[in-house]
């Protein structure tokens, strides 16, 4: 009798002790709050970096941010302790112009990038290559194609285009596609030009160029422009479902392991009905905005196009390019390139992609009238001067209250213009990772002097222009923390400082790729910063950006992606 009382007591015993364990080590269920502690917190509020002891989240939302004891005191019933064990957590990052769709490409085809990205830095390298992917993954991830992306001319050992005759070493009976590093290029082989009906009579379409063989019209097999981007897209974003899936798959796994949580489609056009659709069927965990190309603006006018996402997905406006690429000397300059490309002559400037001023002035009147906010791709002086004369019309007529209307790249913007981005109130997305993957490109084709202010970051700041940072990609890996690198840094491949003027320090360098990146798609009141009432989009990295050697930044790695407040990577 005595034994069964002793055990009656120790079971009334456990009992209790069960009862008032702490709260943190009851049974936490999946939507318990979440109190991460115990490394560097860079919440990005203020004008330096402040470090709270500790974030709470609750239900997908950061709900206090303060003294760990204090955050212990404010969280609910069941909650659960992630020691960062002195790794340092920053609010989730959004780039500020890549092509989501294309990022599946980049992890499926042949990587043709050069070093540090990839292996490719002669013609030999490419052609083998694309001979590798080919034999471990024939044709059925590309369409009846062999295709790679990201080829670089500039780098090359020869400083020159693939042809068709150097594709046509790794096949002439299967068509190949090497799309340029740029996204405005593409080379193709014998019969690749033929599955496209590309031949001697064919004629340049109106913003692109096919190149031909010297002193003859036969094609070479280099696509320029408005010549290659819809075959391009076609293989980059395939319009089948099931292949479609597939890219977008690999596309958002790949964000996800560089601390996206929330990407951008730069240029969507059939395939905003694909997103549409993948994101109906619940399968996108990362928030993707669309920008419409302005070719088909009825898209502007479905449900999506809206201030929130619905299931992640949303349209967030209307998308215009105006030029091309510096590095592939089709960006639209008011001076000339001192090296013309293959089959143009000395004084050439690149060219539009809309000759007609009329047609940009009705794409933004468009734009303004209907209140949609634009994205406009201008990276030659030029482009820009021609939509600085559509918005100085569309402003008088529509007026300008914060549309946060978006130049992206804007690599040779002149000084002059920086006060048309001031005084029209726009954004300024710049893309500083030239200075190192084309910086001494740069300096043979435009000139030293002019290759040192290439995307003029810290001046546009300086004139109190909102500005942001991006990776364009898949034209680069989409890798944050070579954002970091290049737009703190501005250090070229051979060791070069681009422009030391334009430098930003590394806090500002983060805050381009975060909260500012929320303001330039009106996101700042749900993201950006590590603040309660925002979503609880974080990345923990294993080193603090703003205490690191800057020459280091690149060399940050991601540990894991927490998109409101639900891991959606870690590191193996």
């Amino acid at each position: 009798m005595k034994l069964k009382n002793y055990l009656l007591a120790g079971l009334l015993l456990l009992i209790f002790v069960g009862c008032n364990e702490p709260s943190s080590k009851k049974a936490v269920t999946e939507n318990a709050d979440v109190i991460y502690y115990g490394g560097d917190i860079i919440t990005l509020e203020g004008d330096s970096a402040i470090y709270p002891e500790a974030v709470l989240v609750s239900q997908g939302k950061i709900s206090f941010v303060g003294n760990k004891e204090a955050a212990i005191k404010q969280a609910s019933e069941a909650y659960s302790m992630v020691d960062l064990k002195g790794k340092t957590l920053v609010p989730g990052f959004i780039d500020g112009h890549q092509h989501f769709f294309a990022l599946g490409a980049q992890a499926i085809y042949a990587n043709l990038l050069a070093s540090p990205d990839g292996n490719c830095n002669s013609i030999d390298d490419l052609v083998n290559e694309l001979k590798s992917w080919h034999e471990k993954n024939g044709t059925t991830k590309s369409q009846g194609w062999i295709m790679g992306t990201g080829f670089d001319d500039a780098v090359l050992k020869e400083n020159r285009f693939l042809t068709k005759d150097d594709l046509d070493k790794v096949s002439k009976d299967i068509p190949v596609m090497a799309t340029h590093i740029s996204g405005h290029f593409c080379s193709v082989n014998s019969k690749g030009l033929e599955v496209l009906g590309i031949t001697a009579n064919s004629k340049d379409p109106s913003g692109g160029v096919i190149r031909r063989v010297k002193g003859s019209k036969e094609p070479n097999g280099v696509l320029e422009e408005l010549a290659a981007i819809p075959h391009m897209m076609k293989l980059i974003a395939p319009p089948q479902k099931e292949m479609s899936d597939m890219f977008m798959d690999a596309g958002q796994k790949l964000a996800a392991s560089y601390g996206y949580t929330t990407c951008n489609e730069g240029r969507a056009t059939g395939n905003h009905e694909l997103l549409a659709d993948y994101a109906n069927r619940g399968k996108l965990y990362l928030d993707v905005n669309s920008w419409i190309d302005y070719s088909v603006p009825k898209y502007m006018r479905s449900e999506w196009n809206s201030k929130d996402y619905k299931n992640h997905y949303r349209i967030a406006g209307l998308k215009l390019t105006l030029d091309g690429s510096p590095q592939g000397r089709t960006a639209w300059r008011t001076t000339p390139y001192l090296i013309p490309p293959d089959g143009q002559q000395k004084g050439y400037k690149g060219y539009p992609a809309i000759p007609n001023d009329k047609d940009i002035q009705n794409i933004v009147d468009s734009s303004f009238a209907n209140n949609w906010q634009l994205k406009a791709h201008c990276n030659g002086d030029a482009a820009a001067d021609q939509l600085f004369r559509a918005i100085n019309k569309a402003s008088a007529k529509y007026g300008n209250n914060d549309r946060r209307t978006i130049l992206i790249h804007g690599q040779l913007i002149r000084m002059d213009q920086l006060d048309s981005l001031k005084k029209y109130d726009m954004v300024g997305s710049f893309f500083p990772m030239h200075t190192f993957y084309w910086g001494d490109w740069y300096k043979q084709i435009i000139g030293p002097d002019q290759a040192q202010k290439i995307s003029p970051i810290k001046s546009a700041m300086n004139k109190g222009i909102r500005v942001t940072s991006h990776t364009d990609a898949p034209v680069a890996l989409p890798n944050l923390m070579m954002i970091m690198y290049t737009t703190v840094n501005r250090v070229s491949r051979s060791g070069t400082v681009m422009g030391p003027d334009e430098r930003l320090t590394p806090y500002e360098a983060l805050k381009s790729i975060t909260l500012w990146g929320a303001e330039q798609f009106f996101e700042e009141k749900k993201k950006g910063s590590l603040v309660a009432g925002k979503l609880a989009d974080m990345v923990v990295l294993d080193k603090n950006p703003l205490k690191v050697d800057p020459m280091t930044l690149k060399d940050i790695i991601v540990l894991e992606t927490i998109k409101e407040g639900k891991s959606i990577y870690k590191k193996n």
